[in-house]
């Protein structure tokens, strides 16, 4: 016997509530009564890093503006970088506890991907990884990021590159970033 038309849409909301019901008691989004997942000591090592920033070169020049959020329940700090002169970049950095390291991904509008890891020696959080020129030459990279010894409103970033598997290294960029205030604002 054909079911009147009227319980089928009755039925399709029984169904998805019912599916939902079960989703919710098996998806992690749900933290409430539970630890949370990434508040360890290693886990907000880089929290230094978090705020919006300006940064500027060694002789004082703006070189761009630097946001760092936590984000994904505090797992995740997001970054969002840009320069007076359009230049956009981005990355996502986690501690990956099965690892115990650090990981970053940088990734920019000029098509550049730059995974990096690593993990703090001492007071700085030193990253490595390597790129792929499009000649095929491979170099590594180094970036370290550690706080200004008295001030915890600014940060140096210091961007290393290689061509000789790590025998030398050569500045690629070195920044100063200073913490800016909510009247400050900062960005473009």
């Amino acid at each position: 016997m054909p079911r009147p038309p009227v319980l089928r849409p009755c039925l399709v909301w029984v169904f998805s509530a019912c599916a939902l019901l079960l989703l919710g008691s098996v998806w992690p989004g749900d933290l409430a009564g539970q630890t949370v997942p990434c508040a360890s000591d290693d886990h907000r090592a880089f929290d230094f890093w978090l705020g919006s920033w300006e940064v500027r070169t060694p002789d004082g020049r703006v070189a761009g503006y630097n946001t760092i959020e936590r984000a994904m329940g505090g797992c995740v700090l997001h970054e969002q970088y840009e320069t007076p002169r359009g230049y956009q970049g981005e990355s996502f950095n986690i501690y990956d506890a099965s690892r115990g390291v650090w990981h970053q991904t940088w990734t920019d509008n000029g098509g550049l991907l730059l995974l990096l890891e690593g993990g703090m020696a001492g007071d700085t959080m030193v990253l490595e990884g390597q790129t792929v020129g499009t000649d095929g030459e491979v170099s590594r990279q180094r970036i370290s990021w550690s706080r200004v010894e008295g001030d915890p409103d600014r940060v140096r970033q210091h961007w290393e590159s290689s061509s000789d598997g790590g025998a030398s290294w050569s500045t690629a960029f070195d920044g100063l970033y200073v913490r800016q205030t909510e009247q400050e604002g900062g960005g473009l």
